[in-house]
Parts: C-alpha cells; structure tokens; sequence
C-alpha cells in the first residue's frame, strides 16, 4: 500500500515546500492529535488521519487547492495524501522528512489551536469522526446534548448503555425501583452484585465507568403527571423505557406542552415496538402523539404476566438510542409519524403510518393550548 502511494504521491523536500506555503499552499498536519501537543509546523492545521474523510471536504471544498501533507518521519503522509487524493482533490504533495526534517530547518513551530475536542476524546469517538454525517462538529453536539431516559430496566438499560458509550454529555435517569434478581434476563445496566441497591445508583456506577465523558444524573422517583413537566424541562430528548400506560401518557403530554421529542417502545413476549412521537417537528401539518395512538389504555398482560425474551427490549432499547442520537445531531429521518413492529420469533420488521387524531385531547392545537396554560 506504502509502495503504491509512492508512486503516485508526489514528494517536496522542506525547502520547496516552504516556498509553496508562500505561494499559496495549504499545509496539513496529520499527526495523532497528542504529538500536537509538542509543537505543529507554524503555518498548518491539524487533521488527524481518522478525520481527514470528514474534515478535509469542509475545510477545504476547492479541490484545486494546493494541499501539502505532513506527520512525523514523512510515511504516513504519503498515505494520507493518497486518500485525500482519493476524496478528488488534484494538487496533492507529501513533505519529505516530515515534522523532524521541519524542526532540523528550523522553521517556524507554534503551539496547536486548541480543539473542541481533546486527545483522548478523538481517539475514543475516532469511529464517529469518520463519519461525514458526524464529524467534530457531531461530536461536539453528542457531548453539550442532554438526554432523559425514563426508567433503568428492560429498555433504559441499552439505552444508556450505548448513549453514554456515544458521548451524550448529560443522561438523566428517572426510577424509583431496586434491582431484583428477575430483572437481571434482561436489565444489563445491573449484575449480581447489585441486587437489592437502587437501580439508579447501580446505573450511575456502571455508566461512569464506561464513559466518565458523560455526567449522569439519578433521579430517585416515580415519574407521574405530577412531575413530568418539571422533569423533563431542562433535556434535548425524552426517551420513555417506562412499562406502563399511566407514566406513557404522562410523558407524552409533558413532551407535546413542552414541543420535546419522546422516543417510545414497548416490549411483550418476542415483540417489539418502536416510534418518536413529537407533534411540533411539523409546523406544516398536525403530527401524531403517543394518545393519538393508543387513546384508551390496553387490556393486554404486561411482562410479568406475559413474560419476555431478553434480547427483546435489548433490541428495542438500542433502536431508541439510534433514535435519539439522531435527534440529538440533527440527522437522518427519526420515526416520527411511524410505528416499527418486530416480530423476533419471525425476525420479521413491519412498519405502518401513525395518523394524528384532529380531535386529540393532548396534541390537537386547541387542547396544545390548554395544557401549556393549566
């Protein structure tokens, strides 16, 4: 790979590209963000390899610019260059010798801007800066994004699990139960050893050991009609793991008073079922809520009594993380107005359209009115 990039990457010793630099060339410094630290060649900006993919085409959209690439020794720039070549870009040069040769000439160093994201940050969200439809400036979102997850069982447990793995910068998690050892087929927030303790303390010491990034927040309660307006008031997303009719309705009509998007699912025996719920996303035209789905509370056993497969809310829990990560950038096309069935005794995925009632007592305009005014 190295051999093929040699040849199609052309060289320039330290002297020549000082004077490209002078007449107009871009100088790109794709070292791994620590070796910054030390000093970066005065006039270049600092693209580490992991986000060239990402970075490249937002800072430079000319791809007839001159672009000069440089790192330690002179190798790994001769791969880089070859994929920003590869992005379409036509004047593309490697600096023989690298940052070594720069500081034997004794060229100007200057200390790196500073980046909204520090070294090891880059280096453990290096997945998500790939991804053009992330990048930093994604990520940055990820971590100042605040996110309440209501209830650490079946569903919150991948939930917050993965969002916080994600980098969201705030979690809050509302629950008043203890761990019982029933809840450990399916809640893999919480381990043997936790049996007995408040789940949202169980919560709080697992997920600050997998990301000390995101600051979690245990909300020893009972979410009710109550309290839901004031709970949720401070957060981005709303994401309800919430096993009952009564706090689902509750959630809802705080979400739709407040125009905040709640991310539902539901878990019973090998099914599951997803959508977002949020009414205001549309100034256009009338969106459903979670009452405009199900207006009167179902009959059916809940999973006490039906009982669950595991995995089921671990699939459903992380969908709703895909879901809110989503809403959290900005990104791609949440469930809003759709319901997602999954069958996985079939592995079938069905999904239908979910119609707003024009007569809502919770999301209709004359009744949106009501509730922000009581």
């Amino acid at each position: 790979m190295q051999q093929k990039a040699e040849k199609m990457i052309t060289e320039v010793d330290i002297s020549t590209a000082w004077q490209l630099l002078q007449a107009g060339s871009v100088l790109i410094d794709v070292r791994a963000a620590e070796q910054w630290q030390s000093g970066m060649p005065e006039p270049a900006s600092g693209i580490s390899r992991a986000l060239l993919k990402s970075e490249i085409p937002k800072r430079y959209p000319d791809k007839h610019q001159p672009l000069l690439v440089i790192c330690a020794q002179g190798k790994q720039s001769l791969l880089a260059a070859e994929d920003i070549k590869s992005f379409g870009y036509f004047n593309v040069q490697s600096v023989q010798g690298g940052f070594a040769a720069w500081q034997a000439a004794g060229l100007p160093i200057g200390l790196p801007v500073d980046s909204t994201l520090s070294a090891s940050q880059q280096e453990r969200y290096a997945r998500h800066l790939t991804l053009p439809e992330i990048g930093l400036d994604g990520q940055q979102k990820l971590l100042e994004s605040k996110v309440l997850l209501i209830g650490a069982g079946g569903l919150g447990s991948p939930a917050a699990l993965y969002l916080t793995a994600a980098g969201i910068g705030t979690l809050a998690i509302v629950d008043d139960d203890r761990v019982e050892r029933s809840n450990l087929q399916r809640q893999v927030l919480h381990s043997e050893d936790t049996c007995g303790s408040k789940k949202i303390d169980s919560a709080q010491r697992r997920l600050h050991a997998l990301n000390s990034d995101t600051r979690v927040i245990a909300i020893d309660q009972r979410l009710s009609a109550a309290n839901a307006c004031d709970l949720i008031a401070a957060y981005d997303v709303i994401i309800d793991g919430s096993d009952n009719f009564a706090t689902r309705y509750a959630v809802n009509q705080a979400c739709v008073a407040a125009d905040k998007p709640m991310v539902y699912a539901a878990v019973e025996g090998f099914q599951a079922q997803l959508s977002v719920f949020w009414p205001g996303n549309d100034r256009q035209r009338h969106l459903p809520c979670y009452h405009c789905l199900f207006p009167q509370p179902g009959d059916g056993p809940g999973c006490v009594e039906a009982g669950v497969l595991g995995v089921v809310p671990g699939i459903a829990g992380m969908l709703q993380a895909a879901e809110a990560l989503k809403l959290c950038l900005g990104i791609g096309q949440p469930m809003v107005g759709r319901l997602m069935r999954i069958d996985t005794l079939s592995m079938r995925i069905t999904e239908s359209q979910i119609q707003a009632d024009p007569d809502c007592p919770v999301c209709s305009e004359s009744q949106k009115y009501v509730i922000m005014h009581r």
